[in-house]
């Protein structure tokens, strides 16, 4: 990193770095595969991630073998993504760091190799988007998409900003590729877990955008930091089962569900958090978690370690449900453990209203 370069203007990338696009989607290629006695190769859509569709489109029927031309498939598939695009919701941090640009006058553009349409389609879900990207370019607006760096220079162009004056941020190897050949500066905020490698010419790399500094970029620093705690948008986590394991008045909780339990956790959240855990048998606690991705056997596998503030009398195992409303430090190791300063700086920030959301005020209607 640059500490040189002025930042003069920050341009996002939308899916996957803004919306929670994949989540949304998720299910989706596979039930139009499966008409066809075909299912989805995890490797080969881990290639697309980034590419403009009219590219997938060709790519993914040449791959399975689909009696169509991609211009059918498209023309099938598409509405299938329109109807989901409105669950589609801003990952963490997002909405914050948007909003702090925007308020210290920080020009922002959105550069996506969606086609412009479905980009403004996709962000008018999402109150005053539309109004803070002064810039909104889609892969239909430039000669080529990502990984081509047509995008960010036309961006930058239309912005009146010097590429190398600008901060991209992005999720998928092709747009990182394609703003570093911009000449921007580069924060990559991965989509693709446990292959950090395919990002090593980002100029600096985040596992969540909570991590985001914008001091680092001589951008004005956030001042929302409520007693070395961060309040977050409620994170729900449904159905957990753990055993429970209890030592020195804290409660540790070893998930043995599947990783299905953690459907509703945005790839892009790690770290360690604060909030609220309702147990089936034994009521409400206060509880801090460590979230992180575990790649020691090649494959990455979300993990996530709920530690209950309070000792937990009677039954080793139950099942929780987790209501997140702080986040307190990075990590993206699953094994780091969680730290007496971190019980101690939980425990005083759940006294306070603005970590408490208003469902909690009447649990048993959870």
């Amino acid at each position: 990193m640059d500490g040189a370069t002025s930042i003069a203007a920050v341009i996002f990338d939308l899916d996957g770095t803004l919306l929670d696009t994949d989540r949304a989607t998720g299910g989706i290629l596979n039930e139009f595969l499966a008409r066809y006695g075909k299912s989805v190769d995890a490797a080969k859509e881990e290639k697309r991630v980034g590419m403009m569709h009219k590219q997938a489109a060709a790519a993914i029927v040449q791959d399975y073998g689909l009696p169509m031309t991609a211009e059918e498939y498209s023309q099938a598939i598409m509405p299938l993504y329109q109807e989901r695009w409105p669950l589609a919701k801003a990952l963490l941090g997002v909405n914050r760091l948007i909003g702090h640009l925007r308020k210290h006058g920080i020009p922002l553009a959105l550069a996506s190799n969606s086609i412009r349409k479905h980009i403004e389609l996709k962000i008018s879900h999402n109150q005053g988007w539309a109004q803070s990207f002064s810039v909104i370019l889609g892969g239909d607006d430039v000669n080529h998409g990502k990984p081509f760096p047509d995008i960010y220079l036309e961006a930058a162009k239309r912005l009146g900003v010097n590429t190398s004056n600008c901060l991209v941020i992005e999720d998928s190897p092709v747009g990182v590729k394609a703003a570093k050949t911009a000449g921007a500066k580069v924060v990559a905020v991965p989509s693709l877990q446990g292959q950090d490698e395919c990002y090593s010419i980002a100029d600096y790399m985040l596992h969540s955008l909570l991590e985001f500094q914008p001091e680092l970029w001589d951008l004005p620093a956030f001042d929302d930091w409520v007693q070395s705690a961060l309040p977050i948008e409620l994170l729900f986590v449904r159905g957990l089962v753990g055993e429970l394991v209890s030592h020195d008045g804290v409660t540790q909780v070893n998930v043995t569900a599947d990783t299905g339990s953690y459907e509703s956790v945005p790839d892009q959240v790690c770290g360690v958090f604060l909030g609220w855990a309702k147990l089936e048998l034994h009521g409400m606690y206060k509880v801090i978690v460590n979230m992180g991705w575990d790649t020691s056997r090649g494959v990455a596998k979300r993990v996530m370690i709920p530690h209950l503030i309070g000792h937990v009398e009677g039954a080793t195992n139950d099942r929780l449900d987790l209501f997140l409303t702080g986040y307190i430090r990075k990590t993206h190791n699953w094994d780091v453990k969680v730290s007496e300063e971190d019980l101690k700086i939980g425990g005083a920030a759940l006294d306070l209203p603005l970590f408490s959301p208003p469902q909690l005020q009447h649990p048993f209607n959870l």
